[in-house]
């Protein structure tokens, strides 16, 4: 089970998908996929919705597809038995909740109150829906009743939005964000993939928040570094500072030896290193985890496999 939630922090996003037919299933996954979210909770709201979990099970191995709105001990069975990986409930039903667990399928129950909450601990639940998000009271919401709860974990639903994702994800007990502005109900019926994949990709983007932090130039001695600092100034106007590693701002470093790098180094800033990573692993690029640098138990620090023009590319957290 660990594995599904695992999977699920990684990506950072679940795309909330309701399908009205089920030949739209594959082509809307594969779209998702080349926007970089492998992952979909298809919503049992529609009829199609069995054959659209089995077809995109069959046919996009790599996708991490589970099932949503999920009411009965019943439709989950159809679900789970269609292939879907996790269930995920608008509120919280005991009798589903153990079905699910006897099942050994992960299953987020939808909660929105402090009993709601107590009830999935009784449970053994550990991680829940938060639904409807932005209706319930938010990020703020959220923040009150994680004091309490602090083992509590919450996958955040309804009125997700790009604008206020990252408040979401910002939070230590928010596994992932559920949302459906990238595939509206209206882009898959009139088969708009392209403009899907266009809009996940936005998404992803938007979550991980690249931004160019600081570059590193390697000189070859400290009087480089000095002369190369003095260009810098002379040209930009950037203040000359004194000492060995020359500094402006944040933003540049002219190193004198010793440096490990062979250039230089590039720090990319990211909302997340652990997603960041994570993304960049799925596009086979892969990281160095003996470059791993960690922060109050979380990864704040990675360097890629690969260099970039002679450059060690380093993602920080921002």
């Amino acid at each position: 089970m660990q594995d599904v939630y695992t999977h699920i922090e990684t990506l950072g996003i679940v795309p909330v998908v309701v399908i009205d037919g089920a030949q739209d299933a594959v082509p809307l996954a594969q779209a998702l996929c080349r926007g970089g979210l492998p992952c979909a909770e298809v919503t049992f709201r529609t009829a199609a919705a069995e054959d659209a979990i089995r077809s995109i099970t069959a046919h996009c191995p790599d996708m991490l597809v589970g099932a949503g709105t999920v009411l009965t001990a019943e439709q989950a069975d159809r679900a789970i038995d269609a292939g879907a990986r996790f269930i995920v409930s608008p509120g919280l039903n005991p009798a589903t909740v153990r079905h699910c667990q006897q099942k050994g399928v992960p299953v987020f129950p939808g909660v929105s109150t402090a009993s709601e909450i107590e009830l999935a601990l009784s449970l053994g639940i550990s991680t829940v829906k938060f639904f409807p998000a932005e209706q319930a009271g938010g990020i703020a919401a959220i923040k009150a009743l994680s004091a309490p709860f602090a083992d509590m974990r919450f996958l955040p639903t309804g009125g997700i939005q790009p604008d206020n994702m990252n408040a979401y994800l910002a939070h230590p007990s928010v596994i992932a964000c559920g949302g459906s502005w990238m595939v509206k109900k209206e882009l898959i019926a009139a088969r708009q993939f392209d403009r899907i994949e266009k809009l996940t990709a936005e998404a992803v983007r938007t979550m991980l928040g690249f931004e160019l932090c600081r570059i590193s130039i390697a000189c070859t001695d400290k009087t480089e570094a000095k002369q190369a600092a003095g260009m810098f100034g002379a040209l930009f106007g950037f203040a000359k500072p004194d000492g060995g590693a020359v500094f402006f701002g944040n933003s540049l470093e002219l190193p004198p030896p010793p440096h490990l790098k062979k250039n230089g180094y590039i720090a990319v800033g990211v909302n997340s290193v652990m997603r960041a990573a994570a993304y960049l692993e799925r596009t086979g690029c892969a990281c160095r985890t003996d470059t791993a640098a960690y922060k109050n138990g979380a990864l704040a620090a990675i360097c890629l496999a690969q260099e970039i023009a002679g450059f060690t590319v380093q993602l920080v957290q921002k």
